[in-house]
């Protein structure tokens, strides 16, 4: 039989207060993801600005249609995660769970590209260390750019297999009848937090793969 219990944890006088308090946590920790993120964007914007003949050379090196392909990857993501979001208010378990797979796999499909996009850099030597080859001149800073690309997207590739393993946890919850709707708490802070980690894409895209191109 699926398992039931109380969502209230004990130290809540309502799913209100509970609801309240989780989504203060969520957003407070979010914020502390936009500072994290924040500084590598203004590096970035820093050295961009000191090398901005390198910095665009770099880009020219980067898969724009792979970019793109990712972005709209994560557009539709945001979409059935929101969709997820209002199933499980509706009390539709299966529609809840539908949409959380469609998620997952829309994750899954945007890492195994960025996949691709990291073994094409290994095989033309453009990881930044004793192997980095570049024959436009001084490697030093085509390694800085690389060296933000790979950390600001690594970091990003992170979350997003952080995200996953979240929703995977969202799903087995979903099949044991723990969501109603009037109780969904967790999945709406996933939500919260997928469609952060998406709109971190949605600035990274442009800064790395756009800016400079003609």
């Amino acid at each position: 039989m699926a398992e039931s219990r109380n969502p209230l944890a004990h130290h809540f006088d309502s799913l209100e207060q509970q609801y309240a308090a989780a989504k203060l946590g969520m957003w407070s920790f979010l914020i502390t993801e936009v500072m994290m993120f924040g500084g590598l964007f203004l590096g970035y914007i820093l050295y961009r600005c000191r090398f901005p003949e390198v910095f665009a050379q770099g880009s020219h090196h980067l898969d724009i249609k792979l970019g793109a392909f990712n972005t709209a990857v994560l557009i539709v993501s945001s979409l059935t995660m929101a969709l997820a979001v209002h199933a499980a208010q509706e009390g539709r378990k299966q529609a809840t769970l539908t949409y959380l797979f469609f998620t997952l796999m829309l994750g899954l499909t945007f890492l195994g590209v960025k996949v691709i996009e990291y073994s094409d850099k290994y095989q033309h030597h453009l990881i930044p260390g004793a192997r980095f080859l570049w024959s436009e001149g001084d490697a030093g800073p085509p390694q800085l750019f690389y060296s933000y690309y790979f950390c600001m997207t690594g970091l990003h590739a992170i979350h997003m297999v952080v995200g996953a393993g979240l929703l995977l946890w969202l799903m087995a919850l979903t099949a044991r009848n723990r969501f109603s709707p009037a109780y969904y708490t967790p999945i709406e802070m996933v939500g919260l937090y997928w469609h952060f980690v998406d709109i971190v894409w949605i600035f990274l895209f442009p800064l790395l793969y756009l800016i400079g191109r003609h």
